[in-house]
């Protein structure tokens, strides 16, 4: 397994956390930017699963994906992977956020539980790569370092001084296999540095994307952290396992200290007896850390605008326009960003458009549900739309998947009428079954245990119109739910 030419065993490692702060209005705390596709034809997460496994060949294994995730986005990874052919995953569940170093601790436990000893590849999924045929060439060459027992991290030339990003001092002196020794890691210094750093010429970004056995890793981590580790091991030791899902133990890993993977272990490495080398990435990588980047990597016209949806544009240049919903027009600009979403819009200069967060913080500080939903929400049987809402009504599309059902439930409340616009409908309510077909509807009266679920092989959709003196989400007392929803 160490020689050139014989069988590697590869378990790729998708780390699927973040929080969706600096993409609003179009990401969302619920729906952060990893799920959606902005860039090519499928999202940024289908995205780092496909260029992990276009690395397969005849001396190269895949093994299962491991997704790093948390609880409540589970399913939207199932629905996103179900979409792509052929990949088998497992979902490792963390029922807090605690970055990035107790993620891969976690895969590391996993992948030895699951395998032999395997080369994990760990990738963000919330990266775009332009040249796939660079990548794999570089995937590649990392794999046959990582085999002989190194840490490899993937570097980027820097474009500008950014203080977003690590940086990775290297010796220029090639190695095999086109790789640098780290001499060391710097991670997001201040502007000052970082320009020292770009003059210099000495400095590469730290992409984010590393390679590295899975013995390795926690080897590395027991030495240089060993709190995280320690802890990270008796969360996982105490896992449960259902189906796909791996949920490590909830109040155990809690106590986990939260720390990146570069913080943690990677920039100690140079000075320890941890090798790190480093690969080069000439493959059009971006981070996609603000609009500007999405901006950055998008096809332009004429006047070096991107635009996506239904925009009229006049008299404008160097702008990203992105409607969602509505016809958005835009005149006599330069320089913009305007994100349109059903329920919030947001105008930027696209030089401070990194400074959505401070929006966000707001939002959040405010408990406005912007900053958390869309008006669209995604759930496990399909999803719903907020089509309308005053005092004591709301109304609802509901779209629910073939085979799919809701909860059984009730609402203290309110009452629900449903009509059904599209397919066929099975509802329980109380000890009364229905089947509705289109254009026909029913009455759920306030208090009664009711589900709505689709016998059919096609899509059901209905429009809800709720009634009641309270229509909060949290208005639902569930009795059974297939999801293990509360």
């Amino acid at each position: 397994m160490t020689s050139g030419n014989s069988e590697k065993h590869i378990t790729p490692v998708i780390l699927c956390g973040g929080s969706g702060t600096r993409l609003w209005p179009l990401s969302r705390s619920t729906f952060p930017k990893q799920f959606l596709v902005l860039s090519g034809k499928t999202t940024l997460f289908q995205q780092a699963v496909d260029r992990i496994h276009g690395i397969q060949s005849q001396n190269i294994k895949l093994n299962e994906t491991l997704v790093v995730t948390n609880e409540e986005h589970r399913f939207l990874v199932l629905d996103q992977l179900r979409e792509m052919n052929d990949i088998k995953a497992k979902l490792l569940l963390e029922p807090v956020g605690r970055n990035t170093a107790p993620a891969l601790t976690l895969a590391a436990l996993q992948a030895l539980d699951d395998y032999e000893d395997s080369i994990l590849v760990v990738s963000p999924s919330d990266q775009t790569v332009q040249d796939q045929i660079a990548f794999r060439a570089s995937l590649s060459d990392a794999v046959q370092i990582a085999s002989k027992g190194s840490i490899v991290v993937f570097g980027v030339q820097p474009t500008r001084p950014d203080t977003g990003f690590g940086y990775i001092r290297y010796d220029k002196l090639e190695n095999n296999y086109h790789a640098h020794r780290v001499i060391n890691f710097t991670e997001k210094p201040d502007i000052v540095i970082a320009e020292d750093f770009i003059k210099s010429g000495e400095y590469f970004w730290n992409s984010g994307i590393f390679v590295l056995r899975a013995s390795l890793w926690l080897e590395a981590i027991q030495n240089l952290n060993a709190d995280i580790y320690e802890a990270t091991l008796k969360s996982f030791d105490q896992k449960t396992v259902d189906t796909l899902f791996v949920r490590p133990d909830e109040a155990l890993f809690k106590a986990i200290p939260s720390c990146s993977i570069d913080y943690a272990v990677i920039e100690k490495c140079p000075s320890s007896v941890f090798e790190v080398n480093m690969v080069k990435l000439n493959a059009g990588w971006n981070d996609l850390g603000s609009w500007d980047a999405v901006w950055e990597i998008g096809q332009k016209d004429a006047h070096q605008n991107v635009i996506y949806g239904d925009t009229f544009l006049e008299n404008t240049k160097n702008s990203l326009i992105y409607a969602n919903h509505k016809l958005v027009s835009v005149i006599g600009v330069d320089n913009l960003v305007v994100i349109e979403t059903s329920d919030a819009i947001l105008i930027a200069d696209r030089n401070q458009s990194q400074h959505v967060k401070i929006i966000v913080d707001k939002l959040q500080s405010q408990k406005r549900q912007e900053q958390v939903l869309h008006r669209k929400v995604s759930r496990p049987w399909g999803w719903y739309d907020c089509l309308d809402e005053g005092k004591n009504f709301k109304v609802k599309r509901i779209q629910v998947n073939p085979g799919a059902s809701l909860s059984l439930q009730k609402h203290a409340k309110r009452a629900e009428h449903w009509v059904v616009v599209k397919g066929v409908a099975e509802i329980l309510c109380n000890d009364k079954k229905i089947i509705l077909q289109e254009n026909e509807s029913t009455y759920i009266p306030l208090g009664y245990t009711h589900r709505l679920s689709n016998p059919g092989k096609d899509i059901l959709e209905i429009i809800e119109v709720q009634s009641g003196t309270y229509l909060g989400e949290d208005d639902i007392e569930r009795f059974c739910d297939e999801y293990g929803r509360n």
